[in-house]
């Protein structure tokens, strides 16, 4: 493992890439120029997702089997504070009105429903879920948290001004993350255990599976384009990445990522693709104009989540 050290020193370089390793409870900090590994930060175990939080001051790792969530400076990678007692948060989300901070309990199949403060998370509900839930989104009116239930092939929605399930609803096998089109009715659904994403309208109060679009085995997360027309979604048996038309929902790409895609971010220009190869334990640098993967870091064990806060806008 390389020495932990700041590096506060290099705040005027851009900002590093951050890779969580899940099996190893740490952190890669990557230096995205000559694209080497400068540091590994130890976490809480089990780290998968993250998240920035609304002022822009910290990135939160969330430590599902730690039960605790791990604050990093963005742009430095300097250890700011741990919070302790958040119980198994494996994914994690802020409401657009930046009033709810919303956990999905993995392991322990529940759904916790923080108020935010601005320094403090304070939680307000715990729901009981189906099976293992997996992945958050919320609405762009901050009334709704819809969550994918992995184990059950479910989809729910959490009504937040109630803290309550207003309804669920079945999906295809191994339902993953969730993208919410800003028409404000339309949901993708990554279908883990299958080979597309399930398209959910979601403007009644019922939900309607309308469609489903063929990406590959293994679809899996997410990650807006930054343009404002498309989507990346990973698949991570089939070790390819699809770019879908949010107008006609349609694939329009694909770009082959070996050793399991999974998380992804976007660089802030739209040209580059980082992409946690989750079994090869590296991170891949895809060029989207030549649809090649350019180059590979390593990393840790299990690459889960990937983040850098010099990305295009969702």
């Amino acid at each position: 493992m390389l020495v932990c050290a700041s590096l506060s020193s290099q705040a005027a370089e851009p900002p590093p890439v951050f890779v969580l390793n899940s099996l190893d409870a740490t952190v890669s900090v990557i230096e995205p120029k000559g694209w080497t590994e400068k540091l590994r930060i130890p976490t809480g175990k089990e780290p998968h997702h993250l998240y920035l939080t609304p002022d822009e001051q910290s990135l939160i790792v969330a430590n599902s089997a730690g039960d605790s969530l791990t604050f990093l400076n963005p742009r430095t990678a300097d250890v700011q504070r741990v919070v302790y007692g958040i119980i198994d948060p494996y994914h994690l989300r802020f409401s657009p009105d930046m009033k709810w901070f919303v956990t999905a309990g993995n392991r322990l199949n529940h759904v916790d429903l923080y108020r935010w403060d601005g320094k403090e998370p304070k939680l307000v509900k715990r729901i009981p879920t189906g099976k293992t839930p997996s992945h958050i989104w919320i609405d762009g009116k901050s009334t709704t948290a819809y969550v994918s239930m992995q184990d059950s092939d479910e989809l729910i929605a959490v009504d937040l001004a109630t803290q309550t399930i207003r309804w669920r609803t079945a999906t295809g096998p191994m339902p993953a993350d969730i993208f919410g089109l800003h028409d404000g009715k339309t949901l993708l659904v990554g279908l883990t255990g299958s080979d597309g994403v399930q398209v959910f309208d979601v403007a009644g109060t019922q939900p309607k599976l309308v469609g489903k679009i063929p990406t590959g085995k293994g679809a899996h997360a997410f990650r807006s384009a930054g343009d404002g027309r498309s989507v990346f979604v990973s698949n991570r048996v089939a070790n390819t990445i699809s770019r879908i038309d949010l107008q006609t929902l349609q694939v329009t790409d694909t770009y082959p990522v070996p050793g399991g895609p999974d998380c992804m971010d976007v660089s802030a220009d739209g040209k580059t693709l980082y992409v946690t190869s989750r079994w090869a334990k590296k991170l891949s640098v895809v060029d989207l104009a030549s649809r090649k993967v350019v180059r590979q870091v390593n990393v840790g064990r299990s690459p889960h989540g990937v983040w850098t806060l010099d990305h295009a806008k969702s």
